[in-house]
C-alpha cells in the first residue's frame, strides 16, 4: 500500500476508534442516573381506625440531584402513588375493590425561598417548607390514607394492597431545555410493592 493511503487509513482508523470511544462514554454515563440510585416504596403499613381502611408509605431515593437541581430553579415536580385494593379468591380471580391515585406536587418560590407543596389527598390543603429535607419528607411520605370504608370489607377475607410510585415528567421552560437536556433520564417509576392481611 502506498505510503500516503496508508496514512490516510490509519487516520481514518484512528477517527473511529475515537468516534467509538466517546459513544462508550456518552453511554456510560447516560446509564449512571439510573444505576446510581433507584427509587423504591418502603415502610408500606395497612392499618384502620373504627370507620377506614389506611395506608402509610414512603418513597426512598427520588430525589436525584438532577431533580433537585431542577426544582431549585423554579421547575415543579410531582410525585404520583398508585394503591390497589383486592379480595385475594384462590379458586378465582382477585376481586379489585379499591383503585387510587394520587399526587404529591412541590415548586420552589426563589423570591420567598420557601417550598410549595400540594398533596391531593388533603383536599387542596398548601403546606410551606423552609427547608430542603422537609419538603422532601412532605413529598415523599403519603400518612393515613384513606382507602375504603370497613363496610365493605368482610371478616375473616384476605385482601391484598398493592402501591408504586411515579416521578411524573417534569415540564421545562424553554430556557431550560439547553440546561437539563437530559430530564428524561430523571422520570422513575418503583415496581409495585404489597402486604397481604386478613381483616
Amino acid at each position: 500500500m502506498p505510503t500516503a493511503a496508508k496514512k490516510k487509513h490509519t487516520r481514518r482508523n484512528s477517527l473511529m476508534t475515537s468516534a467509538a470511544a466517546v459513544i462508550m462514554s456518552l453511554i456510560f454515563l447516560i446509564q449512571i442516573p439510573y444505576a446510581a440510585q433507584d427509587a423504591t416504596l418502603s415502610n408500606l403499613i395497612v392499618t384502620n381506625t373504627s370507620n377506614d381502611l389506611l395506608v402509610y408509605l414512603n418513597v426512598e431515593g427520588a430525589f436525584r440531584e438532577q431533580t433537585v437541581n431542577a426544582i431549585m430553579s423554579g421547575v415543579p415536580a410531582s410525585f404520583s402513588f398508585f394503591i390497589k385494593l383486592y379480595q385475594k379468591r384462590s379458586m378465582w380471580f382477585d376481586k379489585a375493590i379499591a383503585d387510587i391515585e394520587i399526587a404529591n406536587s412541590i415548586k420552589y418560590n426563589n423570591l420567598k425561598k420557601v417550598f410549595i407543596v400540594e398533596r391531593s389527598w388533603e383536599k387542596g390543603k398548601i403546606r410551606t417548607a423552609q427547608s430542603l429535607q422537609e419538603a422532601q419528607k412532605l413529598m415523599s411520605d403519603v400518612d393515613g390514607l384513606k382507602i375504603i370504608h370497613l363496610s365493605k370489607l368482610e371478616k375473616g377475607k384476605q385482601y391484598q394492597v398493592k402501591a408504586k410510585a411515579q416521578l411524573s415528567k417534569l415540564t421545562l421552560p424553554f430556557y431550560l431545555h439547553y440546561v437539563f437536556f437530559f430530564v428524561s433520564l430523571w422520570d422513575f417509576e418503583t415496581d409495585w410493592y404489597t402486604i397481604d392481611f386478613i381483616y
